[in-house]
């Protein structure tokens, strides 16, 4: 088994975006890490909850994203929905307006892992899993 429950891998040609850590001389309290995005071989890009994240790479032609307190709840509305389930950072370290609800489209993802199964898109073989890494 892996560290992660939620593992998303985004189509081939994304990569990973994450914007600098910003250095004040005064003490700034919920402001959240800075952002994380998967960005699209036509420029356009995503938002992640970077607090969640516990696994990234974009080596292999794809962005993988691993989260620890996310869970994946299925399709609705014509996107793949996941919820925050806890939080992994001490409360004064996340931003008042963090999202509880992640969606993506499903155009933009090739293959969801729960706790290491294939779950997403659906008819995946049972016995397709990850390694514990989380690399392929």
């Amino acid at each position: 088994m892996n560290d992660f429950p939620l593992l998303v891998e985004f189509v081939s040609g994304t990569s990973l975006y994450r914007e600098p850590e910003t250095v004040s001389e005064l003490p700034i309290l919920q402001n959240g890490p800075p952002g994380t995005f998967v960005v699209f071989s036509g420029g356009g890009k995503v938002s992640l909850p970077t607090d969640q994240i516990v696994f990234a790479n974009d080596k292999g032609g794809s962005a993988r994203v691993g989260f620890g307190g996310m869970s994946f709840e299925g399709m609705g509305e014509n996107h793949l929905v996941f919820h925050r389930v806890r939080d992994l950072r001490p409360e004064e370290e996340l931003s008042p307006q963090r999202g509880r609800r992640m969606t993506l489209e499903p155009h933009m993802v090739s293959s969801i892992y729960v706790d290491g199964r294939h779950v997403w898109p659906a008819g995946s073989s049972s016995s397709d899993s990850i390694p514990a890494d989380g690399r392929r």
